[in-house]
């Protein structure tokens, strides 16, 4: 006998709030990879190569190698990264230099179901980031917060990240640092829970807002592991089209 009710599968979508406070939905989102690669005497030939594509990136200098650079593309369709860009990574001049695989980053932009502007915090916002010439510098890094968190009571979550976005928030109003954050549970390699951007036009308010996050409960208490870290200064950028 058939179930009069059927189980309903899973609401997929982001999900935000209007200025009356109704819920919104949008089935948007970013996927965003990083990756490194070194023995790269000089960049010239990625940037022309980069110049003749389309897709939104940003190109960094590794500061902790000589010979280092770093990419950051994003597309709303993860059917890109295995596609498109794929093809390009492997006949581009980015073929010849040495993958550094243990930093690579996947993650998805997420809404925390407060935003009114969905399509700008799940899309426009990340791409906006990643291409402002004025924030050229950025430190990227991957976490995973420990089981504990999990089972804390949904009033103490909310209190602990409350800590951590204030914090964010005073930098960024001070155009000291801004911040893409990514979910990459079920996309990492080594089961991280988040990819974290910190961008600016500036390196040392970057590194002054990972040593003040560290004293947050979340960072002290919670987090089972942090990084490895990737910073660098972009050398080309590109937006959305």
């Amino acid at each position: 006998m058939n179930s009069p009710h059927p189980p309903q599968g899973p609401d997929l979508s982001e999900k935000g709030r209007d200025a009356a406070g109704n819920v919104i939905r949008s089935n948007r989102r970013l996927f965003m990879q990083f990756l490194a690669f070194g023995d790269c005497p000089e960049a010239h030939a990625l940037i022309e190569a980069l110049t003749s594509t389309a897709f939104p990136c940003a190109l960094y200098a590794d500061i902790n190698d000589p010979f280092g650079v770093g990419l950051m593309t994003a597309s709303e369709d993860p059917d890109f990264f295995v596609t498109s860009l794929r093809k390009f990574m492997q006949t581009s001049p980015f073929a010849r230099l040495k993958a550094k695989p243990e930093y690579t980053m996947l993650g998805r932009s997420y809404a925390i179901g407060y935003e009114a502007d969905l399509d700008h915090v799940l899309v426009n916002r990340p791409l906006q980031r990643i291409s402002n010439p004025d924030w050229p510098w950025a430190v990227w890094y991957p976490l995973r917060r420990s089981g504990r968190f999990e089972k804390l009571a949904p009033e103490e979550q909310t209190a602990i990240l409350s800590e951590h976005g204030k914090l964010g928030a005073m930098f960024s109003a001070g155009d000291h640092g801004y911040d893409v954050r990514l979910d990459c549970r079920g996309l990492d390699r080594n089961d991280n829970d988040f990819v974290i951007g910190l961008i600016g036009k500036e390196l040392y308010p970057l590194s002054a807002m990972v040593q003040a996050m560290r004293k947050t409960r979340q960072t002290s208490e919670f987090l089972e592991s942090l990084g490895p870290f990737f910073v660098g200064k972009a050398i080309w950028q590109r937006g959305p089209a």
